[in-house]
């Protein structure tokens, strides 16, 4: 370990007042050098913090400060806002009791560009005052799933920008509708005194909800014996499955597909498919520019996934302020290179 020691007279600023002179090697209010506290930042970026604390015999607390002031000394200087065409917009949980961060990924550079504690129209339009009304009207598309509050706010702040809903979150609605039919066919069958059949549907939930390509010969055996007994909940099988196909196909393909499907729901006598046709009905517009533009929230998705996995080998974090300093160095091109590598 090496103590660096110098002479930092303290000045009097006419704007900020008595401050201490500022040193080449080091950030404001710090007391490591600034290559050390870049190293520190590199490491915590692919590694969790006890570890790199550990590793260079320094504080937890000391770590989480480094990494703050990293994000901030990269953020100045930079336009995390420019050149912003298509974005994705989505919210995460971060600890149990509702807490959520709303977070908006930029499509073509993949990072992460803004994060807030909340999921509602006021968090989110926290962005579009920072972003401002200039740019607002440069965003060209908006990729989002169902959440009528970020709806709303795009629809106001972004005049301009096309709305993509998830094809993803669509599919999920039908699995959650045909989980919903599954339910109802297992309570029938349970009150109409039939335990067994009530114990196979009570057990093929997974036979219904993985991709045929995917199932083992027992989810085969499953379906086919689903098929065989219970017509309904086959239909509501088959209906998620066309679904997901729609998905798959190019618009001029897709879009005709899907307008049957809705008629197919509508004419299903399944309840649940039924309230998906008019939800289905009711996104039309921006489902159909997914299929057209190609635009999903995967990106958006992936980088939760990563958000997740800080979350978790931190072990949790109290304030959402140390999560989104840490989210940003990971993901929003902010994690500093190794001092003297090139």
């Amino acid at each position: 370990m090496t103590w660096l020691e110098a002479e930092s007279p303290r000045v009097s600023c006419p704007e900020h007042g008595v401050v201490v002179t500022a040193v080449p090697w080091a950030r404001h209010g710090a007391r490591f050098t600034a290559e050390f506290e870049d190293q520190v930042a590199w490491l915590v970026a692919r590694s969790a913090q006890s570890t790199v604390a550990a590793l260079l015999r320094i504080s937890w607390r000391s770590v989480a400060a480094i990494v703050t002031r990293v994000v901030s000394s990269q953020e100045r200087g930079r336009d995390l806002f420019a050149n912003l065409q298509r974005i994705g917009i989505d919210e995460i949980s971060y600890r149990k009791g509702q807490c959520y961060l709303t977070v908006v990924f930029d499509h073509d550079t993949g990072h992460l560009v803004w994060a807030e504690p909340g999921r509602d129209q006021a968090t989110l339009a926290k962005f579009f005052d920072a972003l401002g009304d200039e740019r607002c009207r440069r965003i060209r598309r908006v990729s989002r799933d169902g959440a009528s509050w970020i709806v709303s706010v795009v629809d106001e702040r972004c005049p301009n920008a096309i709305q993509c809903t998830d094809p993803f979150h669509v599919v999920r609605w039908a699995s959650d509708a045909l989980d919903e039919v599954r339910r109802q066919v297992w309570n029938a069958a349970r009150k109409g005194g039939q335990p067994g059949l009530a114990h196979a549907l009570k057990g093929a939930r997974w036979a219904l909800w993985h991709n045929p390509e995917n199932l083992t010969q027992r989810q085969q055996a499953t379906l086919v014996e689903i098929e065989r007994t219970n017509q309904p909940l086959f239909r509501a099988y088959l209906l998620k499955e066309e679904l997901r196909y729609v998905f798959q196909l190019s618009a001029r393909r897709g879009l005709p597909r899907l307008d049957r499907w809705i008629q197919w729901a509508r004419r299903s006598r399944l309840a649940p498919f039924v309230k998906l046709a008019r939800t289905i009905t009711e996104y039309r517009a921006s489902i159909a520019a997914a299929l057209r533009y190609g635009l999903s929230n995967a990106r958006i998705e992936s980088g939760n996934q990563k958000i997740r996995l800080i979350i978790r080998r931190s072990f949790g974090f109290h304030h959402p302020a140390a999560l989104i300093a840490l989210a940003k160095l990971s993901l929003g091109g902010l994690c500093p290179a190794l001092p003297g590598r090139a």
